[in-house]
């Protein structure tokens, strides 16, 4: 089945079911869509300000199978956006101010649509305005959604690389990554995603494969009751991701990702063994494609083609979990596109490494819309940012009733 034919079996009404049964569900109620407009509609924007934040992860991470060390934490611009009757929204905006200089002087529901989200001119600022509009009318983004997901959202950590082989000067081995993942237990998650595919790059490739394995297993053996999640970043062939599952097929793996480029015979081979072992584990892809649009299309920074292709795989069923980057496609892209997912039977998980916000918003999007298997969470913080309504309740990230997306941005 196409995507085509996936978009044609969404309809208005049932869309509209799904909103009623998720409000209920999620226990905060989506605002009435009329009076929110109105309310709007006395905003105007007045000002925008923009600065840079830096996030400090609490450790240095290390590689992946194709990237050398990421290092202590990446920097971004964030934009605050305010309005004529003092109300301001705040998020990752990374574009000049020139080009939204524009924007300024519209009214809100100009720019912002309660059932669509934002207008295309106003996408550069599409994460500052939702944020905007909730504090405006008093709602967590993700009841501007429609509360259809629950608050209480799975979450992992994706920080676990290959801090096996960090330091350069003196590698740690296994216990280095075992470390990290107690780093990251003790603050909360019960869930890591391992990078995986150091026989790419690192190490001699057979050798590389018994490390990812013997990692793997470490890990299952210190935390039983944690879930695992792999992730090749496409560092294997077919055959060498069997050979490595097959090392682990006793560590109920809970989630592959990206083992490598996805191509319909490598997947056929894949599942024919994961059956073979009874490996119930999700397949996500969709991350990361070969080639970007010249211009943005209708999945913003990703061509239609490599889209469609996802479609057929999950038509298959053999791409469980849809990947495609947060920014790379842009919020309201996913806004418009996980309700497609759902209906057709695809679970989402928006990519979000490597900033501490955009777990926030992805997690929105989950508690928003539903269909989220597991959200990517980034350990770490930016000065700034008041990260302190959210917490963690066995694992999952518990969503607060805060407005807009519950983040503070000191002054």
């Amino acid at each position: 089945m196409t995507r085509r034919c996936f978009v044609r079996s969404m309809t208005a009404g049932g869309a509209a079911l799904a909103l009623g049964q998720g409000a209920l569900q999620a226990g905060v109620t989506p605002p009435d869509f009329a009076s929110a407009a109105k309310t709007l509609s006395e905003h105007r924007i007045v000002r925008m300000e923009a600065r840079q934040l830096q996030d400090r992860y609490p450790r240095f991470v290390g590689k992946n199978s194709h990237l050398g060390a990421v290092g202590w934490g990446g920097g971004y611009q964030v934009r605050r956006v305010i309005t004529d009757q003092g109300a301001s929204g705040w998020g990752m905006s990374h574009v000049k101010d020139d080009v939204v200089a524009p924007l300024i002087g519209r009214s809100v529901p100009n720019l912002y649509d309660m059932e669509q989200g934002v207008s295309d001119e106003a996408r550069a600022i599409e994460i500052p305005l939702h944020d905007l509009v909730g504090n405006i009318l008093g709602k967590p983004v993700y009841a501007l959604l429609g509360s259809q997901g629950p608050t209480s959202v799975p979450i992992y950590s994706g920080a676990v690389y290959f801090d096996d082989l960090e330091p350069e000067n003196q590698p740690r081995g296994v216990e280095g990554v075992l470390a990290s993942c107690q780093q990251d237990h003790d603050v909360g998650y019960r869930a890591f995603k391992l990078k995986i595919g150091r026989g790419f790059k690192w190490m001699p490739k057979a050798e590389g494969i018994q490390r990812d394995i013997d990692v793997t297993r470490a890990v299952r053996e210190r935390f039983p009751e944690c879930r695992i999640l792999v992730d090749g970043n496409d560092g294997f062939t077919v055959e060498e991701f069997i050979a490595y599952l097959d090392g682990v097929r006793d560590c109920d793996v809970y989630w592959i990702e990206e083992p490598f480029l996805e191509t319909r015979d490598d997947y056929l081979k894949l599942r024919e063994f994961m059956r073979t072992i009874d490996c119930r584990a999700l397949i996500a892809d969709g991350e990361s494609c070969p080639r970007h649009p010249p211009q943005p299309t209708e999945y913003g920074g990703y061509e239609v083609e490599f889209v469609d292709h996802l479609y057929a795989l999950a038509a298959e069923k053999l791409v469980d979990v849809f990947l495609l980057d947060l920014g790379t496609l842009g919020y309201t892209r996913w806004r418009h596109l996980m309700p497609k997912l759902k209906a057709a039977g695809i679970l989402a998980s928006p990519h979000t490494w490597m900033w501490t916000p955009r777990p926030i918003y992805a997690a929105h999007l989950a508690a928003g819309l539903g269909d989220v298997a597991i959200v990517e969470g980034i350990p770490g913080k930016a000065a700034g940012i008041d990260y302190s309504a959210f917490t963690f309740a066995n694992g999952d990230l518990q969503m607060p009733e805060a407005p807009g997306f519950g983040l503070g941005l000191e002054a």
